[in-house]
């Protein structure tokens, strides 16, 4: 199934699948992480999880975004992860995060099969890149805050889902 729901430029692009709602069990996932390891859901058992999601790293807003959620990490302690998940290959992801002294946020990559993507609704079927969103994952694994933009320049509520976050705990 696509929806309309992303703006770039003038052009309305298709994303593929529903969005997620606060209250259902959020999905599992399959990620890479900059080594190449596979992490899931299961990785962050028992915190609660930000999850950003970027079209790609290499761009003004998804640069600022994941620069924000590095900068607010430290202030939400050990029970808190923000992982940011974009379509960029993990070398890319690696170099990013090294060149820009992000070492709070984990960079994951969903660049071989969009099944994250699929399964939160973020997958920009035209582009194969993802949908810029947030989701405030609590330690119980249901969804307690999901943001979706639909113009790509535009940023998320950083404050709403940082409260969403702190609420969670």
């Amino acid at each position: 199934m696509t929806r309309q729901g992303f703006l770039v430029g003038q052009t309305e692009m298709l994303v593929r699948n529903e969005m997620l709602v606060p209250g259902e069990v959020a999905p599992n996932f399959r990620l890479t992480a900059n080594n190449w390891a596979v992490k899931s859901l299961d990785d962050y058992a028992g915190r609660v999880k930000i999850i950003s999601v970027v079209p790609s790293l290499d761009t003004r807003v998804c640069a600022a975004q994941t620069r924000h959620f590095n900068e607010d990490a430290a202030a939400l302690g050990e029970n808190v992860v923000i992982l940011t998940v974009s379509a960029d290959l993990p070398y890319a992801q690696r170099r990013w995060c090294a060149a820009e002294g992000i070492d709070r946020v984990e960079t994951l990559s969903d660049h071989k099969d969009m099944s994250f993507s699929d399964a939160y609704g973020v997958h920009v079927v035209p582009m194969r890149i993802t949908q810029r969103s947030v989701f405030v994952i609590g330690a119980d694994n249901r969804v307690c805050h999901a943001e979706y933009i639909y113009v790509i320049g535009n940023e998320v509520n950083f404050q709403a889902a940082l409260e969403a976050a702190r609420a969670a705990l």
